[in-house]
């Protein structure tokens, strides 16, 4: 597997760059965004019917772990390459894959996910394994090459995930004997550390600058001990360890990421829907946690701080993030419609229906599991109908990217 990376070419004029091209392969949002959202309205439905016995056909790997793996390192990741591949051209003012070298990412990519349906083991290994160490050393070059050391932590954790899905197919594969899920749980955790810090930044920015007169401040400490005490208690959680440490640290956790929260002010939001969503998306952070510090004592199943974390806080984030960043940089203004909201709405409710109402009816668990993939499906089905379009096209204004 060849793991060289295209050299970096000097930006020429704006105006010529976005004037050439195909405008899918203009920034890395473009395909993956798409990508994303196609495969997060299929597969959801598609494990559903599986799991209810539905369907007689099955993926390569064993369902659950083809399920839990394809959010996390197909679609969740899917989202992050692509804002990353993004965000980092306006970071280090150097330019990011695009053209041939972006479709040849997107390529594989999407390779992976159909090996993951209907190729041998080893072929669909091979090919999920070769796209996120790629992606990271092209981001931790740019860093490097642009002194951008703020945000060379963000490559690690790239690296990182890189090595937890080597683990996951080696265990998945037979070759070592380790529980393949608790590397996904590897995965979830460092999923959630990016999301954690991402969201740091750009939800207070962003309300700030959309609230006239508001000032939000940083407390340098509770920055300190909310990424640390996460950190620390996914961790432990991860590990398996089972105990009252691991208990207190998920709790200490959830506390300080909801002290943090209410620090930025989330009630002046509720007219915006754009920012709103980050912030309930945000909330389901302290509450998975607080799931999880409760399924160390068999008061809840791990399962439902996993979906939290998972459906509200990821899929929340990802479905306001993606469509703030594509009306951004496709030159349209930062006020969502309707259709938006709706997606908005029908993603919270997921996580309501798949976290939430089991744990409060668990005989409507069915029911729950199989409105709560619908209501996903169509909110990410409402994003392809609107975005698409978008996406394909250049910029309003004119301008590259």
């Amino acid at each position: 597997m060849s793991t060289k990376l295209p050299p970096i070419q000097p930006v020429s004029s704006p105006v010529l760059l976005a004037l050439h091209g195909m405008p899918l392969l203009r920034l890395g949002f473009r395909p993956f965004y798409i990508g994303a959202a196609m495969l997060a309205a299929s597969i959801v439905p598609l494990w559903v019917a599986i799991y209810l016995g539905g369907m007689t056909w099955l993926p390569t790997p064993v369902p659950l772990l083809w399920h839990a793996h394809e959010m996390l390192f197909g679609f969740a990741i899917a989202v992050i390459v692509g804002f990353l591949m993004t965000a980092g051209k306006a970071w280090t003012g150097l330019p990011t894959p695009r053209g041939p070298a972006l479709g040849a990412l997107v390529l594989l990519w999407l390779a992976a996910r159909v090996a993951a349906l209907v190729a041998p083991y080893p072929v669909f290994a091979v090919l999920d394994l070769a796209l996120l160490p790629t992606v990271g050393v092209i981001f931790l070059r740019l860093l490097l090459r642009s002194r951008n050391m703020r945000n060379v932590p963000l490559a690690v954790i790239l690296l990182l995930l890189s090595a937890v899905n080597l683990v996951f197919h080696l265990s998945a594969g037979g070759v070592i004997n380790l529980a393949p899920m608790q590397s996904l749980y590897a995965g979830l955790a460092l999923i959630m550390m990016i999301e954690c810090v991402m969201a740091g930044r750009v939800v207070p920015a962003f309300t700030a600058s959309a609230t006239p007169g508001l000032q939000l401040t940083a407390l340098p400490w509770l920055e300190r001990a909310t990424l640390a005490s996460t950190a620390v208690g996914l961790a432990l959680w991860v590990s398996g360890w089972q105990s009252a440490l691991t208990m207190a640290a998920l709790a200490l956790a959830s506390t300080l990421n909801l002290y943090r929260q209410l620090r930025w002010q989330p009630l002046v939001t509720r007219d915006r829907p754009i920012l709103w969503i980050l912030h309930l998306a945000y909330l389901w952070l302290p509450i998975g946690l607080a799931l999880l510090a409760l399924a160390q004592i068999g008061v809840v199943t791990v399962s439902a701080g996993v979906h939290a974390l998972a459906v509200g806080t990821t899929g929340g984030l990802i479905i306001g993030m993606m469509t703030r960043t594509a009306r951004g940089h496709t030159g349209r203004p930062l006020q969502v419609g309707a259709a938006e909201v709706l997606a908005y709405v029908l993603v919270m409710g997921a996580a309501v229906l798949r976290v939430l109402l089991p744990l409060l009816a668990p005989s409507l668990y069915v029911y729950a599991l199989v409105a709560a993939a619908a209501a996903w499906s169509l909110a990410f089905l409402i994003y392809l109908g609107l975005y698409t379009p978008w996406l394909m096209r250049t910029r309003l204004d004119g301008k590259d990217g």
